[in-house]
Formats: C-alpha cells, sequence, structure tokens
C-alpha cells in the first residue's frame, strides 16, 4: 500500500467557507427532489418516510466515512485517492472512471432537462436550447474556479431558500395558522392506511430516493479547492448530510400531512400541489423557476466535479496525461472542455436516440454510484485496520458500521433486482463496471510490455 498525500485537485484558495458550505447544502437538492420525490410517494405512499430515512442515513454514513479518510490523511485529495491508497490502483482507477461516467451522463440529461423548461419560455429548437446551455455554463467553468463557486452559491441559496421557505410555510398551516386546516390524519390514512402496498414497496422505492440524494460528496472536491481545506472538509463531511436528511424528511413529510398522497401524480411537482392547497398565488411559475435553477445548478456542478475527477486520474496516469494541464488561472480547462463536449454528444443521444441510445446510458450509468459508495465504505474499514496511531484517531465511527453499510448498498441493489426496471439499470451499470474493468487491465498490460530492442 503506497501513501499518495500529494493534492488530488488544484489548490488556488479561491473558493471562499461560504461558497463550501451553500455547494454543499444545495448541491443534493434538486429537480429529484421537487419533482422525482412524486414518483416514491405515489409508489409506497406515507411509508415513503422510511425510505427517506434509510437512505438519508446511508448518504450521511458515507459523508462522514469520507471525512474521516480525508482528515486522517491531509492533502491525499479526493475519495478516488482514498481507494488508492487502501486497495490500490485497480479499483482506484474502477472508482474514478465509474464517478465521471455517472456525472458526466448528468451533464447531457439535466442539459436536456433544462432545454425543455426553457422550451415554453423561449422559442427555440430543444437541441438548440441545450447546447446554449452547456456551452454557456462550460464558459462559466473555464473562466475559473471562483466564478463557478460564485455562480453555484447563488443557484444552491435559490433552491435552499425554497426548501426552508416551503418548510415555514407548510408548519405554519398544519399548525393551522395559513391556508385552509389540513386533514392530516385522513391524508395519512387515505389510500389503504400508512403503508399502502407492503414493506417490499417501500424497499423498492430506496432506489429513486437515492438517486435525488446523491451528490453531497461531491461536496468534499469543492471543499479541498477552498482557501480552508481542513475546516472545510470537517464541515461538509460531519454536518451536511444530516442536514440535508433533515430537509429531504420534513419537506416530503409536510407534503403528506397537508395533501391526500393518493392526488399525487409521477412529474407533477407535490410541492406545487401544497402551495395550490394553501393557497400560494402563482405556485406553478414559481416552482417552475426553482426547478429551472435547480437544474442549471446540477449541470454546473457536474461540469465541475467530472472535469476535476478528470484531472485527478491524469496526474494519477489513470488518464490522459493532457488532461492534468491547468491554465494560468488554475483551471483544468481542457478537462472542461471535455466534458462538456461529452455532454453534448449526450444530449444528442436523447434527441436523435431518445429510446435506444440515451435511454441505455442512462441505464449504464444508473447503479454505478452504489459501486462507488462500496468501495469509500471498504477503504474506510481498510484505512482504519492499516492505519498509524496518528491516523487512527481520527476513525471515530464504530467498526460493525462498515459492514452494516455495504449491506445496505448490497439490499438496495438487490431491491433493484426485484423491479423489472431496476434490473435493466444494474445490468447495464454491470456492463459499464466490466468495461472500466478492461480497460484498466488494458492499460497496465500495456505499461508492463517491455520497450522494443533498438537494436
Amino acid at each position: 500500500m503506497t501513501d499518495q498525500t500529494d493534492a488530488a485537485t488544484p489548490r488556488t484558495g479561491t473558493l471562499r467557507s461560504r461558497h463550501i458550505v451553500m455547494i454543499a447544502l444545495g448541491g443534493v437538492i434538486g429537480a429529484g427532489l421537487f419533482v422525482g420525490s412524486s414518483a416514491a410517494i405515489e409508489q409506497a405512499g406515507p411509508a415513503v418516510l422510511l425510505a427517506y430515512v434509510a437512505t438519508g442515513a446511508l448518504v450521511v454514513v458515507v459523508m462522514r466515512m469520507l471525512g474521516e479518510m480525508l482528515l486522517a490523511h491531509p492533502g491525499i485529495g479526493s475519495f478516488v485517492d482514498c481507494i488508492r491508497l487502501a486497495h490500490g490502483g485497480g479499483p482506484a482507477f474502477l472508482a474514478g472512471w465509474l464517478y465521471w461516467f455517472f456525472w458526466a451522463i448528468a451533464i447531457g440529461s439535466e442539459a436536456i432537462a433544462g432545454a425543455i423548461s426553457l422550451h415554453d419560455w423561449i422559442s427555440l429548437p430543444v437541441w438548440v436550447l441545450a447546447i446554449g446551455l452547456i456551452l454557456a455554463v462550460n464558459l462559466l467553468n473555464l473562466i475559473s474556479v471562483n466564478l463557478f463557486g460564485e455562480c453555484e452559491f447563488w443557484l444552491s441559496l435559490a433552491k435552499v431558500a425554497c426548501i426552508v421557505g416551503f418548510c415555514g410555510l407548510g408548519l405554519l398551516c398544519v399548525t393551522h395558522l395559513v391556508g385552509p386546516p389540513p386533514a392530516i390524519l385522513a391524508n395519512l390514512d387515505a389510500g389503504g392506511g400508512p403503508v399502502p402496498h407492503g414493506l417490499a414497496v417501500v424497499i423498492g422505492t430506496i432506489p429513486t430516493v437515492l438517486f435525488s440524494m446523491i451528490g453531497s460528496e461531491a461536496a468534499t472536491v469543492a471543499a479541498a479547492e477552498s482557501e480552508d481545506a481542513g475546516t472545510n472538509l470537517a464541515r461538509v463531511t460531519r454536518n451536511t448530510g444530516l442536514r440535508i436528511m433533515v430537509f429531504y424528511l420534513l419537506s416530503v413529510a409536510l407534503i403528506l400531512c397537508i395533501v391526500p398522497w393518493t392526488t399525487i401524480r409521477p412529474g407533477h411537482s407535490p410541492f406545487v400541489s401544497v402551495m395550490e392547497a394553501i393557497g400560494v398565488p402563482g405556485a406553478s411559475l414559481i416552482m417552475r423557476i426553482v426547478v429551472l435553477s435547480a437544474i442549471i445548478s446540477c449541470l454546473n456542478s457536474s461540469i465541475y466535479i467530472t472535469s476535476r475527477t478528470l484531472w485527478g486520474m491524469a496526474r494519477r496516469g489513470d488518464a490522459p496525461a493532457a488532461f492534468a494541464h491547468l491554465s494560468g488561472h488554475h483551471v483544468p480547462q481542457r478537462a472542461v472542455a471535455a466534458c462538456s463536449l461529452f455532454g453534448l454528444l449526450v444530449a444528442a443521444c436523447s434527441i436523435l436516440s431518445p429510446g435506444l441510445i440515451f435511454a441505455f446510458l442512462l441505464g449504464a450509468s444508473g447503479a454505478v454510484i452504489l459501486v462507488v459508495y462500496g468501495l469509500i465504505v471498504s477503504a474506510h474499514g481498510a484505512l482504519r485496520r492499516a492505519g498509524s496511531a496518528r491516523a487512527s484517531g481520527r476513525f471515530t465511527l464504530p467498526r460493525w458500521l462498515n459492514s452494516a453499510t455495504l449491506g445496505g448498498i448490497a439490499l438496495v441493489l438487490i431491491a433493484m433486482l426485484a423491479s423489472p426496471d431496476g434490473r435493466g439499470t444494474v445490468l447495464a451499470s454491470s456492463l459499464s463496471v466490466v468495461v472500466f474493468l478492461a480497460a484498466y487491465v488494458v492499460r497496465r498490460a500495456s505499461r508492463a510490455r517491455p520497450l522494443p530492442d533498438p537494436s
């Protein structure tokens, strides 16, 4: 096991603490909560709260484990380097490329979602709007990390403010201070009671809920590029997951209390339903603006995350060396441009072949984040066992939590395999794992091949 202690992010000290706090909070608050939660509620009813509790606990634990590893080995860089330190080059190569692939697909899918949202206001073809969004956000990332941080701060602030305002309004409603008094017990008991379709269905909704919460670990990448990396890393890994869990649980609980869950339909924001029930004027327009800001925020973060991941892998020799180049402003511009170009190709696939190529790409990336999470958890256990006296003092989580978390990840995969839609995602994502493992074998073989004898 080789100790890798050099930084794996371009340490420019240009991201401020307020940027990191808001990036961490807003990183996982997006369309998956504002709109996607409707599918989980429709599927499981009020018992969906159990799925949010279980999924939120998983995210909190993974963030804490990631924080312990990064703080125990200052300067190590990202979670990919933690995995490299614990398990060697192969698992690190796999984790890095799977993570890059997941967020690179998100660039294209978020661009299309944003273009569709804009289409009602701007009468241009969806593909033109998608290209425009990617190019605009690409420019923000190319100029400087500080500009990225400032834009992401305000976009995330809009999302967080919306959630806080919604929760405040909802609490006033359930306490009969604003709007028509909701029939809380009747709403929760509608359609067959709190657990209308059984616990097996609740477990089946965990993948949907999990994919709406993914992204909090990306705040560690931004924190490492901030002016006070150690303090910010400690803050985001200890507090962010818990705060996000509270946001999700409180907002979904208020939705279930204020409107009958049987009236919620997939694809229609339950937040709009609640605001209309309370009597908020222009609720639909407000939520459309918030959802659009959430999509642009996710697009912005996706380009940032993929470019830094690609840059870090290039420095380790796991990606072409050209992507390790930094501009005069300490921005990996080549990596930013390459990731944006890949996102453009994904967006093109969603238009030219939505039912075949684009659907396959979504499936092939859909479950890979679970593999990444599993590698983070196993790396935490390995580093704890092999840590020095100085490093081992940083590991405070119970030892049994590693096995329990890996078991939880396995349970999510089993739940996906039990679902017809989820089964296809797991199989397609397994193909991605095989492809990247094969790429590592080819890379290692090419490095081991002796140079030809010039004589």
